[in-house]
Formats: C-alpha cells, structure tokens, sequence
C-alpha cells in the first residue's frame, strides 16, 4: 500500500488532459502586471484602483501612474489625488505642477476634500495656477468643513503654509521670478 500511492503520482502527468484547445485556464489575476494590463485597457474598479497605492509605494511609479490615471479618469477622486501627488514630486516621469494641479483641481470640483486642501495650496502658492490667496483659503475652509484634519490645522494656523509643508520643500515653492 505505501508503494501504490508514489506509483500513481508518478503515473499522474501521463493520465492528464490537454486543455490548451481552451486558451489559457488558469491566468495570472491578482499580479500587479495583470492589473496594469487592466488600467491600460479602461477595465478599472476599487481592487484595481486601491493597487495603484501598493504599487506607488513599492517605489514602481510608472506603474502607479497607469494604474491612476485609468481610475482618474473614470472619476475616482482618490486617483486624481495621487496623480496629483506623482506629478507634484516627479514620480515616475518629469515633475509637472501645472498638471499636478489640474489634477487637483479636478478632485476639488468633485467635492473631494482632499482635492480641495491641495487645490487650496496650489492656488495660495500659486504654483501651477495663477495665485489667488483668497480662493486658495476657501477651498482649505471647504475641506476643514468636511472634517480634514490637515485643512483644519491650517486654520487654526492662520493659513501659514510652513504649518503643513516640511520647510525643506521650500525651493519648491519659491517663486520663479
């Protein structure tokens, strides 16, 4: 008996069927180069968008941005942020405020507060978009009013930029002239 049953695993491959006249049976699903292929297709939802994050912070960048652009521009406001984030920083291509702040601002249109905080910053910087100080607070006011944290810190700081920014993005946002 302790014989019979290593004699029918070696036998196995010889009884198995061939399948290969029904494609691939059993495909990669869950691999992030699978949900890229998706991104890039269009074929976006929660599983594919939230991987995008994964992606991002395992340092593959170009990946990321497949993955949120896909979701961006099917509307989730999460996606833009990040897409936002990534051009912000120039990660995973060249740094490019004037789209990073679209991005933001797209998020802010749709009510997103997180869209709205950095749309907020953008625009009392006024790196990506003409300054406007005014409008820039009252877009932070619109996010601290839906409970953000950072937003309400800001406030509460008097709109000091320094309060939420590390002072060693300072170059970043000096102006060009």
């Amino acid at each position: 008996m302790r014989l019979i049953l290593p004699l029918l695993m070696l036998a196995a491959p010889a009884f198995a069927e061939d399948f290969s006249e029904y494609g691939t049976t059993n495909p990669e699903e869950m691999t992030l180069e699978r949900l890229v292929e998706r991104a890039r297709r269009g074929d976006v939802d929660m599983i594919v968008c939230a991987n995008g994050y994964l992606a991002t912070k395992g340092g593959r960048h170009e990946q990321a941005r497949v993955i949120f652009e896909a979701c961006a521009n099917a509307g989730w406001t999460a996606a833009m942020n990040w897409m936002s984030q990534l051009d912000h920083n120039g990660l995973g291509a060249d740094e490019d405020p004037d789209r990073a702040t679209e991005w933001s601002r797209r998020a802010a249109e749709l009510g997103d507060p997180v869209g709205q905080f950095n749309h907020g910053i953008d625009m009392m910087r006024g790196r990506g978009v003409a300054q406007d100080v005014d409008a820039g607070r009252a877009l932070v006011d619109q996010a601290a009013e839906q409970g953000l944290g950072i937003a309400q810190r800001l406030q509460e700081a008097e709109y000091d930029l320094d309060a939420v920014t590390p002072d060693a993005d300072g170059w970043k946002y000096a102006p060009l002239f």
